[in-house]
């Protein structure tokens, strides 16, 4: 591997870890409040939170491009707070992520959450457990795999995203080029032996990840 690739790997890494950080939290207030919610609205509320996984790449990339462009409210508070960009930066390929994932992150929660039901919680409030100590003594526990499985495969579909990156971060060595564009550059160049080897090494990161999800939820089955 080259200075190029390390530093294409190094950065994806980071893209996927940083974007699990952010979702967690999402997932956890979003899924939760979806897989508890009466409220007639909530199956718009799941079309658009599903939405980014259905639109084309280059559609979704030119809308965030568009989002969180130098002239909109997200550019300009970015650009006050650091001075710099979001568009064509990591942190813009970081909003641009999370944005994506969203759907694939919050989806297992709400249906972990969904899972519990209401004799659970209604157990729960018997035993004299107040809603948020209910919460986290027997929900979060009994909804973590949900969590889990979330947080897993946001991590692995940022590393493979392509599209969505190139849109909105170019491929700027050290700063947007992630491992996909490093693969997508090996085989503009012909180097097809560089680009199976990047796209082994991507795919056996994604297969580490998974197994461990597996590892773990056989452990606590």
């Amino acid at each position: 591997m080259t200075g190029d690739d390390l530093a294409a790997l190094r950065l994806s890494l980071g893209l996927g870890l940083a974007t699990v950080a952010a979702l967690l939290p999402l997932a956890l207030l979003l899924g939760r409040w979806l897989g508890t919610t009466h409220w007639r609205g909530r199956p718009l509320v799941e079309a658009l939170l599903i939405l980014p996984l259905l639109l084309p790449p280059t559609v979704l990339g030119l809308a965030l491009l568009i989002g969180l462009g130098p002239e909109t409210a997200p550019g300009r508070a970015w650009a006050a707070l650091t001075g710099g960009r979001l568009v064509f930066s990591f942190a813009g390929i970081w909003a641009a992520s999370v944005i994506v994932n969203l759907p694939l992150a919050v989806q297992p929660a709400a249906q972990a959450f969904r899972a519990i039901g209401p004799a659970v919680r209604g157990a729960a409030a018997s035993c004299g457990l107040s809603p948020l100590r209910a919460f986290g003594l027997v929900e979060l526990p009994l909804a973590w795999p949900g969590l889990a499985t979330g947080a897993v495969l946001a991590f692995a579909h940022t590393l493979g995203e392509f599209g969505v990156v190139l849109m909105v971060g170019g491929a700027i060595p050290g700063e947007t080029a992630t491992l996909s564009l490093a693969i997508y550059d090996r085989v503009q160049a012909f180097d097809m032996g560089g680009a199976v080897r990047l796209a082994l090494l991507l795919a056996a990161i994604s297969l580490v990840a998974i197994l461990m999800l597996f590892l773990l939820g056989r452990r606590r089955g």
